[in-house]
């Protein structure tokens, strides 16, 4: 164990913080949301796709289930990478170059929000494209 003394010694002052992210790590990939809502798509057509002709069963109910829960997950984890990029990546002068990139984002989550608790697969499809279309401006800004 480390001693308190110890640590301090290991601190360096400075007026000037320089990080982009809590965990300055660089590591933002927009790929990752979009996958997740590529899982909402999928989700969705499963869900769809469900034959309630033979009636009600353990094993549509499994399914339901399952895929319910998938798209869920999914949707929450899309606008949560988009949210990271949002709030650690994007500065001041992005916003600049693209003045509806906010917008962007808000209706991406806005959506996202929309697909994971109603089975929708146009709006998945939305959310998919506007998950891509930041994905874009984050790309163009990387060069």
């Amino acid at each position: 164990m480390i001693s308190s003394k110890r640590i301090k010694n290991y601190l360096i002052k400075s007026d000037t913080v320089l990080a982009h992210c809590d965990i300055p790590c660089g590591i933002y990939d927009p790929n990752d949301a979009i996958q997740a809502a590529q899982t909402v798509i999928r989700m969705t057509e499963l869900i769809e796709g469900l034959d309630y002709s033979a009636g009600p069963s353990a094993s549509l109910g499994n399914s339901m289930a399952r895929f319910v829960n998938a798209k869920e997950i999914h949707a929450k984890k899309a606008k949560d990478e988009i949210l990271v990029i949002w709030t650690d990546y994007f500065k001041p002068e992005h916003l600049e170059k693209y003045p509806d990139l906010h917008e962007k984002v808000w209706n991406a989550c806005k959506l996202g929000s929309f697909v994971k608790v109603n089975v929708d697969l146009e709006k998945a499809k939305e959310f998919k494209a506007t998950l891509e279309e930041i994905g874009d401006i984050f790309w163009e800004t990387k060069k």
